[in-house]
């Protein structure tokens, strides 16, 4: 039981996020108004589908250095958890952009950015699916991933700070800062990282196990 207590935890926090996120009071500014709630689901999303997909890149780079089936089979589910993640924070992004700006994908650097960053990921699937060689698929899919995540930073972080954008922070627009100070967001969203971030580890444990027993039972197919 001693290895499952980060499991237990990550239950406790975001049950903990859900409901005081939900229920808690909030600052009141203007046009967001209640919409600011999404503040504890929406970030927290990003930000762990950033760090999954960047243990996703060092596991490519690692398979890279010791040629370890293991480490590509880490990467590619990592990247598949961060990709679900990213689906959820497009819709909650979406939900918050049509309230806030009154359209569910405006026209901005980032949300564009962010599409294009899902392609790179949607083109890294079906590159893998193409070689039927593990050894080759890892390989070439390893270099791309690593390409991938390279561009898909800038996408999403560099560029829209360098133009006008809608959102917070970026292109001159001002940030939240002076509202993630407030206690009644920090005592949220703070758990909220590390929650979505440890249901991230919890979800690619799962798939990487299951991953590794559909390979045996593929070996002892081709054996027998």
């Amino acid at each position: 039981m001693k290895n499952y207590w980060w499991k237990s935890l990550t239950i406790i926090i975001l049950t903990y996020v859900f409901i005081s996120g939900l229920t808690n009071p909030v600052p009141r500014l203007p046009i967001l108004n209640e919409s600011i709630r999404n503040v504890f689901f929406h970030p927290p999303l990003w930000i762990s589908m950033i760090a999954m997909l960047s243990v996703s890149a060092f596991y490519s780079a690692r398979y890279l250095v010791k040629n370890k089936l293991q480490d590509d089979l880490l990467a590619i589910e990592f990247a598949n958890t961060a990709i679900l993640f990213g689906i959820l924070g497009c819709i909650t992004g979406s939900v918050w952009a049509y309230f806030t700006w009154g359209d569910f994908w405006p026209n901005d650097p980032k949300t564009n950015g962010v599409a294009v960053g899902m392609l790179l990921y949607l083109a890294y699937f079906l590159l893998r699916s193409s070689f039927e060689d593990e050894m080759r698929r890892a390989k070439i899919s390893a270099v791309y991933n690593i390409f991938a995540f390279a561009m898909f930073i800038p996408l999403i972080l560099i560029l829209p700070r360098l133009t006008d954008s809608l959102h917070p922070g970026n292109g001159g627009n001002p940030g939240f800062n002076q509202y993630d100070q407030d206690k009644s967001i920090t005592m949220i969203i703070r758990p909220a990282f590390l929650g979505f971030s440890l249901l991230g580890i919890w979800i690619t444990q799962l798939r990487f196990r299951m991953r590794r027993i559909e390979k045996s039972i593929e070996d002892n197919e081709i054996q027998n």
